[in-house]
């Protein structure tokens, strides 16, 4: 995976977040049209640019929600698989049991084919060499009857759970094959998203994608003045909770500020920060490159704490609290069907894996806009 590490490009900061090469002080030179004129279409019927910008975002964006069903789909498939292979070694040894419950069986047959056994009579007796002879076969008889019935009656239980168990391990197979389907139609979406959002991209021109990139500049320095104001409105939640008469009615998350979680948050964001400038790669768990559940499940189990590797169970693994009461380590969960999370740094930031062609950043709660942001979770 390291091969495939692009270093970051240079740029400048604005309040935290790294501004990539096209966004630099040289570009924004470049005349800026109007919001307006980017959001007029052409004469010849072509989409604006604000309209390019959409469509991008939106084919990304499909992109990771096809990434966390792909992440899903991958889980169950390896659960899937384990269960299935469990299921064949227990068949396996039913099976031996059975081949060597049917030996028993054959020996029985033999052993009385070679002696013409047959139940014990008064003319056994009377053939007898003496009356001993006669109690000597009785009670060799009636071991071997017994032995023969327990034999029986293992042969037919082991026969009864050996096809049960192959009966499981088929149906085990079945739905195998049905979660590698979905794995793999989940990946084929999120390959196709990517290369229709290229082809998007491939067709502008170098002005056009300087334009674009002084826009996302506007976008990225607008979340930064929305994170300044969330930072002043939970230093005001804070201010208030120290108020005695207030404290309990205005605060709205469990009390963490000391103890376990401040430590387990500080590991996490430590290790966050450590994969800055690493890609983002759809499917990817670290340590090279990370999607945005891998990298909150990765600096997570820095500090100890088991995440499920998914967006989708990631936000049921803890505690929701009010964005104003968010703390350091906290998990930020984004747009209504949850496809997307970072990692809280507080004062409004976060630590995200974005999206594809991106790299892992510091970057506002807001850089998609304050609709976007859909809950936030503490988990532990």
């Amino acid at each position: 995976m390291a091969s495939h590490r692009k270093s970051r490009p240079a740029g400048t900061r604005v309040a935290g977040i790294r501004t990539p090469a096209l966004a630099t002080a040289a570009l924004t030179s470049v005349a800026l049209l109007s919001q307006s004129a980017d959001a007029t279409p052409a004469a010849d019927g072509a989409p604006s640019l604000e309209e390019v910008e959409k469509k991008v975002d939106a084919l990304y964006r499909q992109a990771e929600s096809a990434t966390e069903k792909y992440n899903a789909a991958k889980e169950r498939t390896g659960k899937q698989r384990k269960r299935v292979d469990t299921l064949l070694d227990d068949v396996a040894r039913r099976t031996q049991k059975l081949n060597e419950a049917r030996e028993e069986l054959g020996s029985f047959a033999a052993a009385q084919y070679r002696t013409g056994a047959s139940a014990p009579d008064t003319a056994t007796f009377l053939l007898a060499d003496s009356p001993q002879d006669y109690f000597d076969q009785t009670q060799l008889m009636s071991r071997l009857t017994t032995r023969q019935k327990g034999a029986v009656d293992d042969y037919v239980t082991e026969q009864s759970a050996t096809m049960k168990k192959r009966r499981e391990a088929a149906q085990g197979l079945q739905t195998l094959t049905e979660t590698q389907s979905d794995l793999h139609t989940a990946k084929a979406t999120v390959q196709r998203k990517l290369s229709d959002a290229r082809a998007v991209l491939s067709r502008l021109t170098a002005e056009e994608k300087a334009r674009l990139a002084a826009i996302e500049k506007e976008k990225r320095e607008k979340a930064a003045e929305e994170a300044a104001e969330l930072a002043k409105r939970q230093a005001a939640e804070k201010a208030a909770q120290r108020q005695p008469d207030t404290s309990a009615s205005l605060s709205s998350a469990p009390s963490s500020s000391s103890g376990a979680y401040s430590t387990k948050a500080q590991k996490t964001l430590a290790f966050a920060r450590a994969q800055i400038g690493k890609p983002y790669v759809w499917g990817a768990t670290g340590p090279d490159s990370y999607d945005c559940s891998g990298l909150t499940q990765a600096a997570w189990k820095a500090a100890g704490v088991s995440l499920p590797r998914t967006t989708y169970d990631q936000v049921n693994a803890g505690t929701t609290v009010s964005l104003a009461a968010a703390q350091p380590g906290d998990l930020v969960f984004f747009y209504d069907d949850v496809t997307h999370v970072g990692i809280y740094l507080g004062d409004g930031m976060m630590i995200h894996a974005p999206k594809p062609g991106a790299y892992v950043r510091e970057e506002s709660l807001y850089y998609d806009g304050e609709s976007a942001i859909h809950s936030v979770v503490r988990p532990a």
